[in-house]
């Protein structure tokens, strides 16, 4: 029997149970995976309280990593011992092992340890097509980033760094201005008590940015708007406060003839060629360390109530797995 996180109705952390669990044989198409390490998204929230519909009951999570124990019928590139990661749906990835589908599955390198791989998979391909697939950005662009101290925030600022783009980075305290400069951030701006736009154009010289990398919602859209330069571009993919209000299409001329767009992940890597491409890129920065996964928080898997409340209180820096013990490997 297999121990996993699920949840009957929609609500607050407290609803989460582990339960034991039976995982059975993998069938067509499918593989059993024994997990080594599961990750923890803020997109993990939107599931459990209602915002994301799920059939229910369900299972919780959409990342993880580990080791195939076994391949069904017609899996093809894949075997039994293989090392792998993947984010993506179906959910149930809160768990000791599981059945399921190949088709998410990336072959993880031998060098990328597993807690590695569960911190930084779906982070790491959320940076990769924001940076590389959303528009095209050259060295010397500076962009918005908000929650710049996340987990995606961490990695995109390396990553942006990388690409000679520099990086204004809103955060909530001092203490996570100072990690989020650390990871390469050029400029902070601590919003609980500086004006966000007046900041940003202050520090573009008046112009404002070409883009703002929006993963916060409700809160922060009209900031984000005001902080664009003319047709600059407002990537919202995210909505940590709350889901972004109604756009007045009007309101867009007024500002500046600019762009809005609401992205998810999922359509940039459903091709496999492009996932693998992505994910190539990402594995190779941080393989070669160019790129560092910081991992700031740790919980066993039945302390999925706490991390869920952690996650949602703002009190996390970068990024957080739940470690399995060695007797679940």
């Amino acid at each position: 029997m297999a121990k996993a996180i699920r949840f009957d109705r929609p609500g607050g952390p407290e609803v989460m149970q582990c339960e034991s669990v039976e995982v059975g044989e993998p069938g067509p198409g499918e593989v059993r995976l024994r997990h080594h390490a599961v990750g923890l998204n803020f997109a993990d929230t939107y599931f459990r309280s209602g915002l994301y519909p799920a059939a229910l009951p369900a299972g919780m999570g959409v990342e993880a990593a580990g080791v195939i124990e076994a391949v069904g019928a017609g899996v093809s590139g894949f075997g039994a011992g293989d090392r792998v990661t993947y984010t993506g749906s179906p959910l149930g990835a809160y768990s000791t092992e599981r059945v399921m589908s190949a088709a998410p599955l990336i072959k993880l390198p031998d060098d990328i340890g597993f807690e590695t791989a569960a911190a930084m998979t779906m982070r790491g391909l959320t940076s990769a097509y924001l940076l590389r697939r959303i528009t095209t950005l050259t060295p010397g662009d500076t962009v918005l980033l908000h929650a710049a101290a996340g987990g995606v925030g961490l990695i995109f600022t390396q990553w942006a760094s990388l690409l000679g783009i520099d990086v204004i980075g809103t955060v909530s305290t001092d203490e996570k201005a100072e990690v989020a400069r650390a990871h390469g951030c050029a400029h902070t701006i601590v919003y609980t008590r500086e004006d966000v736009a007046a900041r940003v154009r202050e520090l573009t010289g008046g112009a404002g940015v070409p883009v703002v990398y929006d993963s916060v919602g409700a809160t922060t859209f009209h900031q984000s708007l005001s902080s664009l330069r003319r047709r600059g571009l407002l990537v919202c993919f995210g909505t940590a406060s709350g889901a972004v209000p109604p756009i007045d299409a009007m309101q867009l001329a007024i500002k500046g003839s600019l762009f809005v767009t609401r992205p998810a992940l999922a359509d940039y890597i459903a091709d496999g060629t492009e996932r693998a491409a992505l994910a190539g890129e990402l594995f190779d920065h941080v393989s070669t360390g160019r790129i560092k996964i910081q991992i700031n928080q740790r919980y066993p898997l039945e302390d999925a109530v706490q991390a869920h409340r952690d996650l949602e209180s703002g009190r996390s820096i970068g990024s957080s797995v739940f470690t399995l013990p060695a007797t679940t490997y």
